[in-house]
This record gives structure tokens, sequence and C-alpha cells, in this order.
């Protein structure tokens, strides 16, 4: 064995002396990388080492097959490499009879590559994008960066901000490109896809909290420029084509929604918008008036709160009318409303019967309007001739299993009674009771509340409040107000119907009476008799109590304190304008009263003289006239002539003055004291001018003498 050993050694030793140095094959390729794409070129080189000068010859073998034969030349350039070109390599060195085998390369041609471009949005500030070129083997690139057009220049440092050779930062509202060039001769990669750097967002306008089926979003592309835009949406279960439009109605489903934007004519787009989730809930308001149980011609102020009461909402108030053919209430609009209140309060003033009243909110152009409030009502003890309501036993308080029956009357002869009770049910007749003509009578189990009648032509009735005892024992007051000065009896009883007489009597749980008297009577009641009123049992071991019961009292005109100023006004008016027309009457006849004591008439134009001398007869008429009693009146008559003419003057002037006595009241068949003057002034006929020196003046004067009294 050991023999063999050393013979085959001394075989490779004499081998080895024959061929000269040791040979080692090598193949390389330059560049020296592993994945080429089509189009470029690669150079591969045969070397053997100490064998430099030696006649050797090479040969290229692709997969075991002759690739290139066997040649002089080391070195071999391959022409533009294509996909089919993939393969296993290898060199052969061949000198005589001697053969060397260099090392295999795997050789990977692949097709063009295209650049691949990515961004990184932050949450804010500039975007980062990323070129790189796959597979992540390949090399040896450089990264040319392009915006707007694919043909522009490549992007320099003074353009954008160069972080490595594939990454640059750029700000947000852009379209970017990139490609990748390596080799000599230079070899570029395809253009990458463009990526926009604008943002997308779902917008909502106004800037609401929530959105809801029926209003409208709209999709808006942050820092567009003047560029044209196409609009995408997802919305629940589908994806709309591109549009123009950016806005987008909401659909009744509710789900995710999102957009994003395509510039019109590319491809490119941004990245989806943030998600928004629509509700597909309508808002329901809720409705509170205040208060529930007005003074007749108090104010009410109804509040309609909707969730984020300040996004944009407008309120709509409405009136409930009743339709008994659906066991409904229809809605007609309150003045003032029609295009609604930016504040969600509503005043009514004067409120003086029962009314229902519901809201709803709106917003937008057109309006998005959410759902009706349920109704809620102002109720009023107050009768309506149009609709009244009577309850039978005439008590708030009744025992469970006591028949009550609420009649309707007033000008209708449809009608339905209704009862609300807390917290918030409204039931009809029918819930509780059976409905026979105007008439509904409890016959099985029901719940104290608030019980109104309604009309079908839209009337409400007043309002009671019944309340339904377990106990033992009940208050029995009047449902209804009493009106102011009249009487009224609060007794207590049991349900065997037994009046009790051992009982205590409080009014807003003070003693008021605690005799033995089995009722407590008002003989006349006034607004301080108000209150809650409740009887106790008084010596009982249990001391038994009834519940608490409001009694009511309202004012005797049957209008509340609210009603009385305008009625004191008016009769203010009325009694001042009275006085005035009967002061004014007053002077009227006092005045005429006068100028009957005194009268005087006078129809002509004297001359001076004539002038002169009728003042003197009235001066002696006075002197006469004071020897006359005192109820003397005093009667003067001053004729003159007519005036002519030409205006010329006659020449008689006459002048009568009479004074006489009015004899005094109760002094029958008594004379007058009279007086009579006669004057009389005449001038020469046919006298044009007469003179005072040629007129005639005849005067009579004759005094009668007083009864009783000598002449003066």
């Amino acid at each position: 064995m050991g023999h063999t050993f050393l013979s085959l050694l001394g075989f490779l030793l004499l081998n080895l002396l024959y061929h000269g140095e040791a040979q080692d094959a090598a193949l390389t390729i330059e560049p020296n990388w592993t994945i080429f794409f089509s189009g470029e070129s690669v150079t591969f080189k045969c070397d053997i080492t100490g064998g430099k000068g030696s006649d050797w010859s090479y040969a290229i073998h692709k997969n075991g097959q002759d690739f290139l034969s066997y040649g002089k030349h080391e070195s071999y350039k391959s022409p533009l490499l294509y996909t089919g070109d993939t393969g296993e390599y290898q060199c052969f060195f061949q000198h005589g009879r001697s053969t060397q085998i260099s090392n295999k390369i795997d050789l990977t041609v692949s097709a063009k590559p295209k650049a691949q471009l990515n961004d990184i949005f932050p949450g804010r500030g500039n975007v980062t994008l990323t070129c790189s070129v796959g597979p992540s083997s390949a090399s040896g690139w450089r990264y040319f960066w392009y915006k707007k057009e694919k043909t522009s220049e490549p992007l320099k440092t003074q353009d954008v901000f160069f972080l490595t050779n594939d990454q640059i930062s750029v700000s947000r509202g852009g379209v970017y490109w990139c490609r990748g060039r390596r080799g000599n001769p230079v070899y570029y990669t395809e253009y990458s896809d463009a990526v926009v750097t604008n943002r997308a967002v779902v917008t909502l306008r106004p800037n609401w909290p929530e959105m809801y089926s029926g209003e409208t979003i709209t999709c808006e592309i942050k820092d567009g420029g003047d560029s044209e835009w196409d609009y995408i949406w997802t919305t629940p279960g589908s994806e709309t084509p591109p549009t123009s439009d950016p806005k987008l109605t909401l659909t009744s489903q509710s789900g995710d929604y999102r957009c994003k934007g395509r510039l019109k004519g590319e491809m490119p787009s941004t990245h989806w918008s943030d998600v928004l989730t629509l509700s597909d809930k309508r808002p329901l308001p809720v409705l509170t008036v205040s208060p529930s149980w007005p003074s007749p011609g108090a104010s009410v102020t109804l509040n309609c709160r909707v969730d984020h009461p300040s996004a944009g909402w407008s309120f709509y108030w409405y009136k409930a009318v009743p339709q008994l053919s659906g066991n409904f209430y229809s809605y007609e609009l309150l003045a003032g409303s029609k295009n609604g209140t930016e504040q969600d309060l509503f005043i009514i003033d004067g409120h003086t019967h029962t009314a229902g009243y519901v809201c709803r909110a709106g917003r937008g152009d057109p309006v998005f309007y959410s759902w009706y409030s349920n109704p809620e009502f102002v109720w009023s003890g107050d009768i309506n001739s149009a609709a009244s309501l009577t309850v039978s036993p005439d008590s708030v308080q009744h025992f469970t299993k006591t028949p009550v029956s609420l009649s309707c009357e007033g000008n209708s002869t449809e009608w339905r009674v209704r009862m609300f009770s807390k917290p918030d049910y409204l039931l009809p007749c029918s819930s509780w009771g059976t409905m026979t003509g105007s008439t509904c009578t409890i016959t099985r189990s029901w719940l104290s509340g608030v019980y109104w009648c309604e009309s079908e032509t839209g009337q409400f009735s007043n309002a009671v409040n019944i309340t339904m005892e377990y106990g033992e024992m009940i208050l029995v007051s009047p449902v209804r107000p009493v009106a102011e000065g009249l009487p009224v009896t609060l007794s207590c009883k049991l349900k065997t119907g037994t009046v009790l007489y051992d009982v205590d009597f409080y009014k807003n749980d003070k003693l008021i009476q605690n005799d033995t008297r089995r009722e407590l009577t008002i003989s006349a009641v006034s607004k301080s008799d108000e209150g809650f009123y409740k009887c106790k049992r008084r010596d009982s071991v249990d001391g038994r109590t009834s519940s608490k019961s409001w009694f009511s009292v309202k004012s005797a005109s049957g209008h509340g304190e609210a009603s009385e100023f305008p009625v004191l006004l008016i009769v203010g008016l009325l009694c001042g304008v009275s006085l005035i027309i009967l002061l004014l009457l007053f002077l009227y006849l006092y005045r005429k009263s006068k100028d009957s004591c005194y009268s005087r008439s006078q129809r002509t134009n004297q001359s001076p003289a004539t002038d002169h001398m009728i003042n003197q007869d009235e001066t002696n008429q006075r002197e006469n006239a004071s020897v006359v009693q005192d109820n003397a009146c005093l009667y003067a008559t001053v004729r003159g002539p007519e005036e002519p003419a030409n205006d010329e003057y006659t020449d008689v002037t006459y002048s009568v003055v009479e004074l006489k006595n009015i004899s005094k009241k109760g002094k029958k068949n008594e004379p007058e004291d009279c007086v009579y003057s006669d004057v009389q002034m005449a001038s020469a006929a046919g006298k044009s001018s007469p003179a005072p020196a040629d007129e005639t003046v005849y005067s009579e004067l004759k005094p009668g003498t007083a009864l009783g009294k000598n002449a003066a």
C-alpha cells in the first residue's frame, strides 16, 4: 500500500517538472455586477497565472456549451445583452495537450428596468422621495430627478434638497419623476411613475363635527395650484369613477368614505385621504317647554337642543295640530319661524290655552333637516269654549278601582282623549280605557298624569291633573281651577266612600284646620289660597295621610293677572275721554248761559258823533241799571239806518235801551222791575253829509217800579 502511494506521488512530480510551474485559471467580468439589463454590455476576461507569454488558447463556455471558440484574446466584450444571455459562464485554457478550467460566473440579464419612486409623507413639513431600481442586488446606479414634465432638465441642488444619492426632500405640491443611470456608455432605466406630493383631504364645509346622510362633503387637493384634477371616491362597498366634481352627496349607507385626486389626462394621483365615517342616524332634537303650566297670558319659552348646536344649525318651530283619523299630529310653522332662527330658544307671549309644540333643526344649502322632535305640551286649566274637559267624580285624586269618566264638550262632533305621564309617555284613551262618543271611561289599570281632549277641528281642551292612589285615603279637591270669590270645600274620604270627620287639613305642610269639622270650607277663595293641600287622620294608630294635591285659583273674570293691565288701561282711557267731553260741554253751556243774560245787537256804521251819543246812552243805561234788583237784566238795542249805496250815511239813528227785571224763582205774581229807554237819532232828510249840529236825538226812558219798593 505504501509502495503504491509513493509511486503515484513520484508520477505527479515528474509531470510538474515536465510542464513547468503550477497554473491558476480565472474568469472575471467587467463591470463586476451579477445582474445586467437588456441593452447593457459586459466584458469577459480569462486569465491564467504563470502562463503569461505562454502559447495558451482561450475559450468561453455557457451552461457547458461553447459560447466563444478558442482564440488568443484574453478578453471578450459582448454586444448588447438581452434576457437570453442569462446563464453560467466559464473559461477553458488549452496549451498543447494541457487543459485548464476557470471558475464559474452566473450572469443574470433582466428586461430594461423601471425606476421605483416612493414617497414618505410626514404629518407636517416636506415630503421625502426615494428612487430605486429593483431588484435590490442591482448596484452602480446614480439617480436623476424631474419635476412637472419628464422632458424637463434634471433637478439640481438649487432646486431641491438632496439627502443622499437616492433620496431628496421636496415641499408639498408638485409632480415628480426619477430614473437611474449607470455604466459606460451610459445606460438609463425607464422613468418612474409620477408621484404627486399634493395631499387629498375630505373637507366638511362648513367644518362640522358630524355629517349625516343627505349632506355634502368635498374632496380638496392641498397645494393643488392651477392643475386640473379628477376626483375618485371610495364609498361603502364601491369606488366611484373619476369625476371633475369634487363634491359628493352622502348616501344613506353608513360606513367609511375617502377620496383622492388624479391629474387630468395623467395616471398619477394623490394618496387616499383620511377616512370619514358616516353615521346613518339623522339627528333627533329634544324640545323642552318652560313653564309647562303657565299662568293665563304669561310667556312660554321653547328650547330645541341638538348635539353640537354650534354646527351651523337653524331652528324651526311648529304647532302640533291633532289629526284624529291617523292618531297623530300635523305641524304648522309658527309665525316668525319660516326661515328658521339662529337661537335655539323661541318665546311665545300671551299663552292662554293648552297647546302642543315640536321643533326641528336644519342647515346647509339645500337645507338638510333633522327629525322632528317629540311633541311637548303647554297646559292650561282654563276652560276653552271651543273645547273643554270635565271629570267625574270631580277630584284630583282617585282610587285605583274607582270608575272615572272624562267627557269632552265643544264645537266638534269627534273627539279623542290624551294622557301624558312621566317620563315621556303620550297615550290615547284606548291604552287605559274605552272611548264612547265624546267620553273616555277608565276601565282598567291606568297612570297618573295630565289629561286633555283634542277635537277633529284641531282644538285642545283645558288640561287636568289626575292621580291614581293605592292608599286607603284620598283628598277630595276640585280638578279644575276655582274662580276668585267662589266657595270651595275640601274633604277626606276612605275607599269605602266614608267622609272622615277626625282629620286635620294642611296647606303647604302647615296645619290650617284641626277641629271637629269634617270638611275644609273656604267661603270666598283668593289667589292666596293656592297651594298644596293634604289631610291627615287624627288620633289614628297608623296616622294615615293623603297625598298632596295642588289647588288652583283663577281670577274672577276668567283671565289671568297678565290681562288685568290692558283692561285697566282701556277703562282709564274711556274715563279720561268722558271727563274731557263733559268738561267741554259744561264750558259750552256756561258760556251760552252767560250770553243769554246780556245780549246786544248792533247793525250800523255810525258817524263819530252818533257813536259818541250811543256811548252816552250806554253809560246812562248802566247807571239806571244800578237801581234794578239783583236779578234785573239789561237789554239794549241800537238800530241804525241801512247802509245806502255810494257809501252815504242815512240821517236817522234809533237807539232803544230796555231794562227788564226777571223775577226770582219763588216770587210769583210780582211785577218785573223794568226800565225802558228809547233813543232815536235823526238828521235832516236829503243831506248826504249831516253835521253834528243838525242831528235830532229822541230819547225816552221808562223806569219800572220794583214790587214793594219806592222808585229810585
